[in-house]
């Protein structure tokens, strides 16, 4: 039987994943806004995990200036689908970081504060 290969002097194992203790809440404490959206377009329509959601598919119906400075409360590089017609609640926090939105349509709001 042959021995696993270790880092020298620690025991590790490269690649090895060692886990932590206990659960991970994504957002802990963010504010959250929810909000109904339907899908009235005739395709569904996936929204990623960080886009600021009132640029989302212009066929998406729902209150696009509550939902300013908002991205969905998913892990990050997930989306949601919205088929067409079918209604469904999400839940958003507010974008972090610098809260500055670039590039995102052909008319980004650039500082979300101020």
């Amino acid at each position: 039987m042959s021995e696993r290969a270790t880092v020298e002097g620690t025991g590790l194992i490269p690649g090895e994943i060692l886990y932590g203790e206990g659960d991970i809440a994504i957002n802990a404490g963010a504010e959250r806004l929810t909000l109904d959206v339907v899908n009235g377009g005739d395709r569904p329509v996936q929204v990623g995990s960080h886009v600021h959601f009132p640029q989302a598919n212009s066929a998406l119906e729902f209150d696009r200036a509550a939902a300013h400075g908002y991205r969905l409360d998913v892990p990050a590089g997930t989306a949601i689908r919205f088929e067409p017609g079918v209604a469904q609640r999400v839940a958003l926090v507010p974008l972090g970081g610098t809260r500055e939105v670039y590039g995102l349509s052909l008319n980004p709001p650039g500082k979300l504060d101020g």
